[in-house]
């Protein structure tokens, strides 16, 4: 298969090695430990200033999307929308101009190590950080701007597939490999969560049929993502003919973390012609997939790693509205943005699969390469099995996957809807285990619901 990467010159493929392997291109995320415990406590103003007084320390100049995206959720869960939205634009206009720069670099980000790259953010990340935009609009009363990023959410999901599929062809100009980069399909369009926030908005300017249009859409999701809406339809009142006497009382509840990544080593053996990836168990290695390469010699042994997405879940099982000291409903799932996460993290595995194999074997080349020019200097022995011990080592030590994804997002949204009388109810938001047991009480104490305009209020238990 020999393309254009593996014909290299030797020093330069040893320079990539070298480069690869500093330890600034690792995932580091001990250093959150003292922003994560006030985070757990529910101090989010006291997470968010720790977080942006300790930039430097947390994050490097190409972690800058990641460090806007933490940044803007802290501040909004801290009821900072202004902040929030401040610092999510920030993430946003990032994402879209590393997006815009990575079609130029496509053969710089075979040759690197992702870790050495600009983190230019995850689709999901992508998608709700303007959900979470237009929840801070909507509690500052911008309506029209909190519109606008439902739409942009819409318009991303709908254009996902496209974005990747521009950076596989671009990659596959580059003719490293026969092989070709290859995207999968995206099966998540249509995001319940936005359409529903449009329909509250909607509904409570008495814009009755562009109300229902979210109302459709968002029944249609549990028919078409059937995958991903695999829990009861939450129930959507519409409308109604004339002013009501009672006014409605909506709640949008957030639980659980959103996934982390994590690593997976796994064994490269070349053959004549081929190579083979295998994953071991501890006790015995199992091929899991058989690449044909033309020009490969047999007999050589390298690993590489690769980032696999763990689900964080939630410990919460059922969460209740309470009105004056009432309960008066359990709130229902409307989106999972966990398996979102996990959905739309597929659609450039395939890319970030043979990126990272790439890589490997021109760097387990061309130090087999080197090895064998030292042997001949040395006359090997005892120094060239050190010497292909240690760069072997290297070799290995360089290949860390790129582990970067925001740490705040939540893992699941409810939604809840009440009638009540107008005027000041006494409003509390709990949270159950699976056993029964109480885990936490957000207490809104007095809110004030009107009959008309949206009475939204949301709440978290981010466990």
């Amino acid at each position: 298969m020999g393309g254009k990467l593996l014909r290299l010159p030797l020093g330069v493929a040893i320079t990539i090695g070298i480069l690869s392997g500093c330890s600034s291109m690792q995932t580091q995320k001990k250093q959150f430990v003292e922003v994560d415990k006030a985070f757990s406590n529910r101090e989010y103003g006291t997470a968010a200033l720790r977080l942006e007084s300790s930039k430097n320390e947390y994050y490097s100049a190409k972690d800058r999307v990641l460090f806007y995206l933490d940044l803007g959720m802290l501040y909004h869960y801290g009821d900072r929308g202004a902040k929030s939205n401040e610092s999510l634009t920030f993430a946003e206009n990032s994402i879209d101009e590393l997006y815009t720069k990575s079609i130029s670099k496509a053969i710089a980000s075979i040759l690197l190590n992702d870790n050495a790259l600009d983190y230019s953010g995850e689709a999901y990340e992508d998608v709700y950080l303007n959900v979470f935009k237009a929840l801070n609009y909507i509690k500052m009363k911008q309506f029209d701007d909190a519109f606008v990023e439902v739409r942009r959410a819409n318009n991303k999901l709908a254009q996902l597939e496209d974005k990747y599929r521009k950076i596989a062809d671009d990659l596959n100009k580059q003719d490293t490999t026969g092989h070709k980069f290859k995207v999968e399909h995206n099966r998540f369009t249509n995001s319940a969560l936005a359409n529903y926030i449009s329909f509250l908005m909607y509904r409570s300017q008495g814009k009755c049929s562009d109300a229902e249009i979210d109302a459709r859409r968002i029944r249609d999701t549990w028919k078409v993502e059937s995958d991903f809406y695999n829990f009861p339809m939450p129930s959507l009142e519409s409308c109604p003919e004339d002013r009501p006497s009672e006014a409605r009382l909506n709640i949008v509840s957030f639980v659980g973390r959103s996934p982390e990544l994590f690593a997976r080593t796994l064994s490269i053996y070349t053959f004549k012609d081929a190579i083979g990836i295998y994953q071991s168990d501890g006790k015995s290695q199992k091929q899991i997939d058989l690449i044909q390469w033309r020009g490969m010699e047999a007999s050589y042994h390298f690993k590489f790693s690769l980032p696999y997405m763990q689900k964080n879940g939630t410990i919460v099982s059922r969460v209740a509205l309470e009105v004056d000291n009432r309960e008066v409903c359990s709130l229902q799932t409307i989106e999972s943005l966990e398996d979102v996460a996990a959905e739309t993290y597929k659609l450039h595995e395939g890319i970030t699969y043979l990126k990272t194999i790439i890589r490997a074997v021109a760097k387990g080349l061309a130090n087999e390469a080197m090895n064998k020019e030292l042997d001949k200097k040395t006359g090997g022995g005892v120094w060239g099995n050190l010497t292909r011990l240690a760069t072997g080592s290297l070799i290995d030590a360089t290949e860390n996957p790129d582990l970067r994804l925001s740490r705040y997002f939540p893992a699941r949204a409810l939604i809840g809807e009440v009638k009540v009388g107008p005027g000041i109810h006494n409003v509390n938001i709990k949270y159950y285990a699976s056993d029964g047991r109480l885990l936490y009480v957000d207490n809104k104490g007095q809110v004030t619901v009107s009959r008309d305009g949206l009475n939204l209020i949301e709440s978290s238990y981010l466990n």
